[in-house]
């Protein structure tokens, strides 16, 4: 039962949110009421049945009750008129993303702690606690270009309402959007976990200097999930061979982090490894700055490292289900992003598929697997891939097969040579150059595939897709309709063999 409610945790959470998102902005108190009501009656009934339908209750409700919110902390806010005004106004906040743009426009968000209007004195600094998107432009372009997540800036300009392409934003929860005249005050991180994320990933980046540019792009978009050096084309290449997945970290990352640092964390006793591995998810979360996949494969990794603790393993598909209720009920605008979504696809088709199809392949253990996880993570995927670009390309699956097995290795070597050389780089050079070497080869070598993949111009639109789909599934209902009469014409011949007994 517990198994079966994980497991439908997150469909409820995910109908009441879009419950939400019809309704609108609220503080929704009648859905936080009935969120506890149906909390308090599942903890105190002893009906299993009745326990697992109201505690999907109380998840739609509070699905429904966070979205709400969600939504109202976008529209209610203390500059939201000064906003529509276009006020000029100096903000105080901290950078939520490293900045990115051109040579005249640099591009970031910001998380506004406090702010006030230029030009009247009775307005002081008032607390805002809200995301904005900032545009800096002018003398601040250059400036703001420079720095990183979690500094800390001061920043003068004039506010706007989201319009065009930037409404997507109100996803990450952007308020408004900032156009930036001038740079005030810029300070290094305050919090001491964006200090040690920003320390770790500058080492790890100054070692791959030796690197050609666009190699270099690449391994930062293997390693941290940072494209913003990777050239358009290239991106262009990776979506169209189906490797696009690659550029972002997930779970295979975090997985190749926890590998990297098992060696040290067995010699710690049990409750200290448990802090630590925890430790380690965080500060890996921070480095790559919080991308949507990033918090699905390290809330996930959490839930599997606290669950080995208790000496309670559980299957990835309960994993899986547990982290994205986690996330959910923190964020439900995550339901929105592409990212996340791939993300989840991607581990739920290998969970689900990845065993069953290796099972009816022919050849190498390492083959069958390979193929099964990739063709598992493909369909996966696929939901997700077809409303959004269309198609999804037919070549992805012997892309995948060449691909993935050197990124693997590329990812390790990159962390650990990376890390290295970054420190080394200044007292021995030459060594920072020439640990870089293995590096070149795997990035050269996935660029490769990727180019020659991206020029097979095949691919499966969302018509083909849903005729195979349904062709599936009424070969699926028949084999399950023929299999329940089997049964039971089965059954009725062991009845009609059995004597009445007196």
């Amino acid at each position: 039962m517990r198994s079966a409610v994980a497991g439908i945790a997150p469909g409820a959470l995910v109908v009441g949110i879009f419950a939400g998102e019809a309704l609108g902005p609220s503080a929704s108190l009648p859905t936080i009421v009935l969120g506890c009501i149906g909390l308090a009656a599942a903890v105190v009934t002893r009906d299993r049945a009745l326990r697992a339908g109201l505690l999907v209750l109380a998840l739609a409700c509070t699905g429904c009750t966070v979205e709400r919110r969600a939504l109202d902390g976008l529209r209610h806010w203390p500059l939201a008129r000064s906003a529509e005004l276009r006020a000029d106004v100096v903000v105080r906040g901290t950078l939520v993303d490293d900045p990115d743009g051109t040579r005249w426009v640099t591009h970031t968000l910001l998380r506004v702690e406090a702010a006030r209007i230029v030009g009247h004195r009775r307005h002081p600094f008032v607390d805002v606690h809200r995301t904005v998107l900032v545009d800096a432009e002018g003398d601040a372009t250059g400036r703001v270009a420079v720095l990183e997540a979690g500094d800390d800036v001061v920043l003068r300009g004039y506010l706007r309402p989201l319009d065009g392409f930037d409404e997507r934003l109100r996803w990450r929860h952007v308020v408004a959007g900032l156009t930036a005249t001038d740079l005030l005050d810029a300070g290094g991180p305050a919090s001491p976990l964006d200090q040690v994320a920003n320390a770790a990933r500058g080492f790890v980046l100054r070692g791959t200097d030796a690197l050609p540019p666009t190699e270099r792009a690449l391994v930062a978009g293997f390693l941290l999930g940072d494209t913003r050096d990777l050239p358009d084309a290239v991106v262009a290449r990776f979506r169209n061979a189906g490797l696009s997945h690659l550029l972002a970290v997930s779970g295979a990352n975090v997985a190749f982090v926890l590998a990297l640092a098992a060696p040290a964390l067995r010699r710690l006793p049990r409750a200290t490894r448990l802090g630590a591995a925890l430790a380690l998810l965080v500060v890996f979360g921070a480095m790559t700055r919080w991308e949507p996949s990033v918090l699905r494969a390290c809330a996930m990794a959490a839930v599997a490292v606290v669950a080995v603790y208790v000496g309670r393993p559980a299957h990835a598909v309960r994993l899986l289900a547990l982290a994205i209720t986690a996330l959910l009920v923190l964020d439900p605008f995550l339901v929105h992003s592409v990212g996340f979504l791939l993300s989840v696809g991607a581990s739920l088709g290998i969970a689900l598929l990845a065993v069953p199809i290796a099972a009816r392949l022919r050849g190498p253990a390492w083959l069958r697997d390979s193929l099964a996880t990739t063709a598992a993570a493909q369909v996966g995927v696929a939901p997700v891939l077809v409303p959004v670009f269309g198609s999804v390309p037919l070549v992805a699956i012997p892309a995948n097969l060449l691909a993935v097995p050197l990124v693997g290795p590329l990812t390790i070597w990159g962390l650990a040579a990376g890390t290295f050389a970054g420190v080394v780089k200044t007292s021995v050079p030459p060594l920072a150059a020439a640990l870089q070497w293995p590096t070149r080869i795997l990035a050269d070598a996935v660029l490769g595939i990727a180019d020659a993949a991206a020029r097979v111009p095949i691919s499966v639109g969302a018509g083909t897709i849903a005729i195979g789909v349904a062709i599936g599934v009424a070969i699926w209902g028949i084999a399950v309709g023929g299999s329940v009469l089997a049964r039971r014409r089965r059954m009725l011949r062991q009845r009609a063999l059995v004597l009445p007994s007196r």
